[in-house]
């Protein structure tokens, strides 16, 4: 019985199985399906103690015997001490289980000292256990009775050396407490390391002895034992070991084509002394562990799933049993691209005839896929790959031109937006007042408003561009100082002249008597300057003087009559002699 335990072991130790540690180890056998009943059987050791009380002492006095008469009022004598140990035992018990803990027990043991001594013992009482995946401690308390073999016993390591008869195989009161642990070997076996149990005898000699005519009480033995057991215990009534359950997730359980999905395996009720092997099936499944991957690049849009299977046993011959195999499944959903969105700008948006404008697209792919861009106008031309391109409004009529951009990603899908572009009609320029040539009224102090022959020039040049511009006018604005402006103090009448006044109104005089200029081609206004001169001006059809030419003020030309200067006359009568 110790030899198989003992060659258990050293099987399990010269052939361990492979094991992957990284899977989870769960309670197996013992420790979920604990056993109905049990029977152990193995080696046993006894030390006993014993107390022997005599009521009637009779003992050697330094090697003399004492021939006292021994009488009811002698004192007992209450001795102690060790008999040899008995190492040669064996045990055997049966324990019948309600529940996972609590059981009944009936055990019996035989200790032999030697061919004449020995003990046997039988009791029962209650068990309890914690069964577990490994290791099940356990604990006992037993009564029964005890059973004494042989003729006597001698006990020479008391404090007096006495023999002690009794009568043999005498039956007395047993009491056993203890406990021990059994380590798992599979479903129906275990090896018990130890039990240590106190055992309590009482054996009780009631014979009377007569020796040299004295008559006494033999006694009575108070036996307190230690008891070290170990051996094989057999597990009965085991139903079949749980089964093997895997369950399987997948991470993530949405992607687009070509991101990694992960499967994952987590088994339960494995084992731990047996092999295990994984198996993966699916589209683009690859993986022989705990965990497998999925290529979804080559995947069309749409659901997929993954089975994956566990199967435990011996290395090659795994999931052989029902219980030693297990599949899950996973599933996830390969989702289609998104299409690229598009917006499109155009900055002018407004150009006039030739000009040209800066169109902008934004594409954005909600996948980050790689965009190209192109973009189309229904008029003028448009050239551009990237995210702008330039329009050109050579050729195009006038008002708004469409303009397309779109954006296509790796996957042929696109997207198209649309702004525009106004090609503004030509605005005609508009006309401004042009300044022409001045005269100069400085030459002539005694007629200062007489137009001469040197300003003449300037009027020549004047009455031309007329001429050139039918529907162009001129305004002639006069200009005095203001000394000019003070009367002259030495005259009696004096009066405060406005030659700017007369200046203009003989300037037009000139142009409309010697140049023969329509008098409502030219008007008459003056100016605050302070000078002694006319300026011309220029008016083209739809040109606004006023707006072009500030701080002037309009003549009324009915009140100022042109100066009529008679020396000027003889000077020209003498140069056409």
């Amino acid at each position: 019985m110790v030899s198989i335990p003992l060659a258990l072991c050293a099987q399990d130790a010269a052939t361990p199985p492979a094991q992957d540690t990284s899977k989870p180890v769960a309670k197996y056998h013992a420790g979920d399906t604990a056993s109905k009943w049990d029977i152990f059987a193995g080696y046993s050791y006894l030390h006993p103690s014993a107390t022997i009380t005599y009521p009637n002492p009779y003992y050697y006095n330094a090697g003399v015997r004492s021939n006292a008469t021994p009488s009811a009022t002698d004192p007992a004598r209450t001795l102690s001490g060790s008999p040899d140990d008995i190492d040669l035992g064996a045990i055997l018990s049966g324990a019948y289980f309600f529940n996972r803990y609590l059981g009944v027990q009936v055990e019996g043991a035989y200790h032999n000292y030697d061919s004449n001594d020995a003990f046997t013992t039988v009791a029962g009482g209650l068990i309890v256990r914690d069964p577990g995946a490994h290791w099940t401690p356990f604990a006992h308390v037993l009564v029964g009775g005890a059973r004494s073999h042989g003729n006597g016993g001698y006990y020479d390591d008391f404090p007096i050396p006495i023999i002690a008869y009794f009568t043999p195989n005498t039956w007395s009161l047993d009491v056993t407490a203890g406990g021990g642990l059994d380590y798992e070997l599979t479903h129906h076996w275990a090896l018990r390391l130890v039990q240590a149990d106190y055992e309590f005898m009482n054996p009780d000699f009631p014979r009377r002895y007569v020796y040299d005519d004295f008559t006494y009480k033999v006694g009575t033995v108070d036996i307190n034992a230690l008891r070290l057991s170990a051996g094989i215990v057999y597990h009965g009534g085991v139903g079949a070991p749980l089964p093997v359950t895997l369950a399987c997730s997948a991470s993530p359980d949405s992607v687009y084509p070509g991101d990694p999905v992960t499967v994952t395996a987590v088994a339960g009720n494995l084992n731990p002394h047996r092999n295990v092997i994984y198996i993966w099936s699916g589209s683009g499944v690859t993986g022989n562990g705990t965990t497998a991957a999925v290529d979804t690049a080559l995947l069309a849009p749409g659901p997929y799933t993954v089975t994956g299977i566990v199967k435990e046993g011996k290395p090659g011959h795994e999931g052989m049993k029902p219980w030693e195999t297990a599949s899950c499944s996973a599933n996830f959903v390969v989702k289609a691209f998104e299409p690229p969105t598009v917006s499109c700008s155009a900055s002018p948006s407004t150009i006039n005839p030739g000009d040209t404008s800066t169109v902008t697209a934004v594409g954005v792919s909600p996948q980050n896929r790689p965009l190209t861009y192109t973009y189309s106008a229904a008029a003028g031309s448009i050239s551009g790959n990237g995210t702008t391109a330039a329009f050109n409004s050579t050729g195009a009529p006038t008002g708004p031109v469409a303009i397309n951009c779109t954006v296509t990603d790796d996957k042929g899908q696109s997207a198209t937006a649309p702004t525009s572009v106004t090609i503004a009609s030509p605005v005609a320029a508009v006309p401004h007042t042009e300044t022409l040539c001045s005269i100069s009224f400085t030459n002539d102090k005694a007629r200062p408003t007489r137009v001469d022959n040197e300003a003449k020039a300037c009027l020549d040049e004047v009455a031309l561009d007329l001429q050139k511009q039918p529907d162009a006018k001129v305004v002639v604005v006069g200009e005095a100082s203001p000394a000019e402006m003070a009367p002259n103090k030495g005259h009696k009448h004096a009066r405060a002249r406005n030659l700017a006044t007369e200046r203009a109104v003989n300037t037009k005089a000139y142009l409309v008597t010697e140049k023969g200029i329509d008098p409502s081609r030219i008007s008459v206004a003056t100016s605050q300057a302070d000078g002694q001169k006319v300026d011309q001006y220029l008016v083209p059809a739809g040109a606004d003087f006023s707006a072009d030419v500030q701080a002037t003020t309009p003549v009324t030309e009915t009140v100022v009559k042109p100066t009529a200067h008679k020396h000027a006359k003889k000077h020209a009568k003498k140069a056409d002699q």
